[in-house]
């Protein structure tokens, strides 16, 4: 397959990188960059695992190509622990028991920041709506929606 190169940041770092033209986004940050906490479920964007942040906008990261990385900030569930808010987000999950098998976590953290980047003061109802594109098959989502209004409490406490 023909090798294209791309520069994109992820998670504070710049990239350039060789990668197969037809690869996708999630595939370059799996394989390539070996950041294993963006999970892949369905392939076709309908469950939410693969979500990241690109340009300030949560996507599905399956369903981008890798071409369209090039000149991109990028965070992933790995950069968070390094932000105020990505850190809030974490812990608020823990508290309101929003974890539980874990593989849908970091694409219910990575859209509630791309929401809470936004709009940090979100209603229950516009975060149900920013995290209406991710599925959990564990916690239901009342924990999850907890912890998010938990974690834009303390972001507008500050």
């Amino acid at each position: 397959m023909h090798k294209i190169k791309l520069n994109f940041n992820v998670n504070g770092k710049d990239y350039e990188i060789l990668t197969d033209a037809g690869s996708r986004m999630i595939d370059v940050i799996r394989n390539d960059l070996h950041l294993t906490g963006t999970k892949e479920g369905c392939s076709v964007g309908e469950c939410g695992a693969c979500t990241v942040v690109m340009n300030g906008e949560a996507v599905s990261s399956c369903l981008v190509l890798a071409p369209q990385m090039d000149g991109a900030t990028i965070l992933t569930i790995e950069g968070m622990q390094g932000l105020d808010l990505g850190k809030n987000l974490q812990a608020s999950f823990i508290e309101e028991d929003a974890i539980q098998c874990g593989f849908c976590t970091p694409g219910f953290v990575l859209s509630a920041y791309a929401l809470l980047q936004k709009n940090p003061g979100a209603s229950r109802e516009e975060i149900r709506d920013a995290v209406a594109g991710n599925i959990c098959r564990c916690t239901g989502y009342i924990p999850i929606v907890n912890a998010i209004e938990n974690a834009a409490e303390k972001l507008n406490s500050k």
